[in-house]
């Protein structure tokens, strides 16, 4: 509508130009008040607000390694994603370097409206479904304006591990399997080649081992992305769990990843020391050190993303030249 307006302003404005060279040569008298519709018209077109300019892909893709990113998939698009994390590198060649051994998470993500996305998946770490959703609350604007932009991501969990022996006289009840996730994402994109953002999160352990363990962690996550070509960038993010919250023999995640964009595919490769996908798992669950030693571990991981237009927007409703 906005390009609308302008177009037709513009036309009118070069019309009333042309009428008054016209009459000019040929010596007919305007009247005033015409000769200032003109600048009546530039006066509107000055005073027509700008349309905000949103800062665009501050993430190649919806996590930044494991954890999720201030991207959202669009509208009408289905995310197919593959994710696997395999054992210690420190297994060497008896393991093919962890290859041998592999978790892995199969999801879709949807993208129901521009701002409002959905996944879930399946896990083969203790046999886990989740699912998710993460809402756009704010947009970083370019120029003056909004400095951030601001998501909320939702998640809960089921796990679906045979139930342990209990002693008699105790129940096993099925919300003890389940597990709840609140995070805000809150990133920037500095420029063409830095992006950073921070991570928030809570978890909520229906669950613990022990009693004195808390049901509620809190942690902080921090991530990044540098862009080194226009395909290509390096990734990282941590997560560090507040005191006090922690769960007994677990420590804090750290993953370095690339990711490399090839059409449809976007391919993440990454070293972690977890081999949960989970936010319940991967952030409050961790039981080694990042380390290459008997003390830690390093696990080499992989995503791969691949994307499915299945409702096509409006303007492309028809066309003979639309893909999907």
């Amino acid at each position: 509508m906005l390009h609308a307006r302008i177009l037709l302003l513009s036309a009118s404005i070069t019309l009333l130009s042309a009428t008054q060279l016209f009459a000019q040569d040929g010596g007919i008298k305007i009247d005033t008040e015409k000769n200032n519709e003109s600048d009546e018209l530039l006066a509107m077109l000055e005073d027509m607000p700008e349309k905000p300019r949103y800062a665009t892909a501050t993430f190649k893709t919806t996590r930044v390694v494991t954890g999720h990113s201030i991207e959202n998939t669009g509208k009408g698009v289905l995310d197919f994603r593959v994710n696997h994390r395999f054992g210690a590198l420190q297994g060497g060649t008896a393991t093919f370097f962890g290859l041998d051994d592999a978790n892995t998470r199969i999801g879709f993500d949807y993208g129901i409206t521009d701002w409002l996305m959905v996944g879930i998946g399946r896990n083969t770490f203790q046999k886990e479904v989740d699912g998710f959703t993460k809402i756009k609350i704010l947009r970083q604007k370019e120029g003056k304006g909004m400095p951030v932009s601001l998501s909320y991501m939702g998640a809960m969990s089921v796990q679906g591990m045979p139930k342990p022996t209990l002693p008699p006289g105790q129940e096993y009840n099925f919300s003890n399997r389940l597990y709840y996730v609140n995070q805000l994402l809150v990133a920037r994109k500095f420029n063409k080649w830095l992006s950073l953002q921070l991570m928030p999160t809570h978890i909520h352990y229906n669950l613990v081992p022990t009693t004195p363990e808390p049901n509620d962690l809190v942690a902080i996550g921090a991530g990044g992305r540098v862009k080194i070509s226009n395909r290509v960038s390096i990734n990282a993010e941590y997560y560090y769990q507040v005191p006090g919250t922690m769960q007994n023999g677990y420590v804090n995640t750290f993953s370095l990843g690339f990711d490399i964009e090839t059409g449809g595919h976007v391919f993440q490769l990454m070293l972690t020391n977890s081999r949960a996908m989970t936010e319940r798992a991967y952030i409050g669950q961790t039981p080694l050190q990042w380390a290459f030693d008997n003390s830690g571990a390093i696990h080499i991981g992989f995503n791969i993303s691949r994307v499915f237009t299945i409702v096509r927007a409006k303007e492309f409703q028809g066309s003979r030249n639309s893909t999907w």
